[in-house]
Formats: structure tokens, C-alpha cells, sequence
């Protein structure tokens, strides 16, 4: 049987792994489990072809190999012995695994000949449900705004969910509850988040809290000139909702986000109100000026980024 595991949550592929291993029994790494990745993908035929000394059959793991790509020779090659030695997988359990695929011939044949999974990060609804769930089970309570704001904060992948919804479990205690300012406290929140975070201080002109939540990103070992790239990614969505409410457009669309981010649009709108679209224009113009300054050692991008918060409170 050959399955391919594919999609953004890595949690739920993980635990379709979990199930595969549990009904395949005893694993013994080399002999009949075998692990590859893109460093070795090229033997994949031979570990095939090798038989499960002592055992009936044989699990092959393949995961990132980069198969999945629209020209790749190895690929086509794969899926000719694949076509070629068909009645050889009855005693093989082959799985990859992958993040994203295009559907190239190895993919069609997986799905004609085996099982495709698509594994997509889940709506915010059943995020909320989920993690009302987990927190219930351990005897914590979560009231449901602030189940939204946890994933708000942490992201919509579930393994990062299930990571840091233990920390806060393990915090409120049995019968206990947790609460927004336990998120603030003990969550590790996503880069994106915390643009939000600075952005909603700039919009209250509160230029000291700002320039904190920026020092604390480049504490945190965040790249200065990702922090300038997602700056600018974020006014120019604010930007964008600004045009698509003048012109009565689908901000969703506009944004070109996914079904499993509708909440965002709320966020963005409120965020928005903070700025006229003009002043959004010259701040990014502003960052693209930063950059080109930067790149030619003109301007430090910390020094210039301060510049420009400190500038638009002022």
C-alpha cells in the first residue's frame, strides 16, 4: 500500500502516522522500518527491493523528499519501477509525507493506486472546539473569546496549539481557568500576533509600548530585516482593506486569505480605523525607503524603523 500525507498540520499527519505504525506492529529500524528524506530519497528503489529479514513486510517512511515537484527525475524514474513492479508493494507499506505537493505523476499514481491525505490547518471553529475539548478533559475551563484569542495569538496549527495549551493548562490547575492575561504571560506567540500587538499601539499613539513590543521581537532573536518585511506585509493589508471598503470589495479576497482565517478580517478592519489611507501610504513608502537606505549602508533598518514609529506618534 502506498499513502501520501500531505497539508499544513503537521499534527494531524502525525497522528494518521501514529495510526498507520500501530496497525503495522512491531517496527524494527533497518530491517523492516526504514526512515528517508531528501539526503537519501535515491535508494528508496533499494530499500524496496531489500527484504524484511524475519518479518512478513516492510514500512518505508519518506517524508520531505521533494518527489512532489513539478520537474523532478528522480521522480518520473520512481513511478516507473512504481508501474513496472506493482504486485512487489503487497508486502510493503510505503508512506511519504509532505508539507506541500504539485500533482505530478507520482501523485497520480498514489492516487489511482493507493490513498492520498490531505491534511489542511482547520477552521477557527473547530480550533475553538478543540481546544475547548483538550482544556475539559484535564478539568480547565475556557470560556470561548478567549479559546479565540488563544489561537489568535499561537496560530491555527494544531501542533503548536496542542504545546502551548498544555503549558497553560498545567498552570491553571485542576478545576481552575484560564484566562487572556495566562496567554500574554505563558504563550509563545506567533511573529504575526505580535505585529498586530505593535501596530495597535502605533494606531493609540502609544509610541513607548510600540517600540517595546519591537525590542522584544529582536530579543526574542527575530531578524530585523523580517520584522521590517512584516511590517510592511501588515500596512499594506491595512492598506488594502482601506481600498477594498472604498471600492465595496471583498476584503477576504483582497487579502488572499484562507478559510481557516476569517477572523482575520475583523482584526484587520479595527486595525485600520487607527489610520487614514494616506498616512498608511507614506508609511510604506517609508519601509521601502528604509530598505533601499539599508542595503546601500545608509541607515541602520533598527534605527530607521524607530524613526518612523517615533515619527508617526509624534
Amino acid at each position: 500500500m502506498v499513502y501520501l500525507l500531505f497539508g499544513e498540520d503537521e499534527y494531524l499527519r502525525n497522528e494518521y502516522l501514529k495510526k498507520i505504525k500501530k496497525a503495522f506492529g512491531i517496527l524494527q529500524l533497518g530491517i523492516n522500518y526504514v526512515q528517508i528524506d531528501e539526503s537519501n530519497i535515491t535508494q528508496i528503489i533499494s530499500d524496496i527491493e531489500t527484504p524484511a529479514f524475519g518479518f512478513d513486510s516492510k514500512l518505508i517512511i519518506a517524508k520531505d523528499t521533494g518527489l512532489f515537484k513539478k520537474k523532478d527525475t528522480f521522480s518520473e524514474k520512481l513511478v516507473k519501477y512504481l508501474k513496472d513492479n506493482i504486485d512487489t508493494l503487497k508486502d510493503i507499506e510505503l508512506v511519504f509525507i509532505e508539507k506541500e505537493v504539485d500533482k505530478n505523476a507520482l501523485y497520480n499514481f498514489i492516487k489511482d493506486n493507493g490513498k492520498v491525505e490531505e491534511f489542511k490547518e482547520q477552521n477557527i471553529t473547530s480550533l475553538i472546539k478543540k481546544v475547548k475539548q483538550i482544556s475539559n478533559s484535564y478539568g480547565v475551563d475556557i470560556k470561548e473569546n478567549t479559546a479565540q484569542y488563544f489561537i489568535e495569538c499561537v496560530g491555527t496549527n494544531m501542533s503548536d496549539i496542542i504545546n502551548e495549551i498544555r503549558k497553560l493548562i498545567e498552570y491553571a490547575g485542576k478545576e481552575g481557568e484560564i484566562k487572556k492575561e495566562d496567554i500574554d504571560s505563558l504563550s509563545i506567540k506567533k511573529s504575526e500576533s505580535i505585529i498586530f500587538d505593535l501596530t495597535d499601539n502605533l494606531g493609540k499613539k502609544k509610541i513607548k509600548e510600540a517600540l517595546e513590543v519591537m525590542n522584544n521581537l529582536i530579543y526574542a532573536k527575530e531578524p530585523i530585516q523580517r520584522i521590517l518585511i512584516m511590517l510592511y506585509n501588515h500596512f499594506k493589508k491595512l492598506y488594502l482593506v482601506k481600498l477594498s471598503e472604498e471600492e465595496n470589495k471583498n476584503i477576504a479576497q483582497s487579502l488572499n486569505l484562507k478559510a481557516n482565517q476569517m477572523f482575520l478580517v475583523n482584526k484587520y478592519k479595527m486595525q485600520s480605523k487607527y489610520f487614514e489611507k494616506s498616512e498608511l501610504r507614506n508609511l510604506l513608502e517609508e519601509l521601502i525607503k528604509i530598505d533601499e537606505l539599508s542595503k546601500s549602508g545608509r541607515v541602520d533598518i533598527n534605527i530607521g524603523l524607530e524613526s518612523v514609529l517615533c515619527r508617526y506618534c509624534s
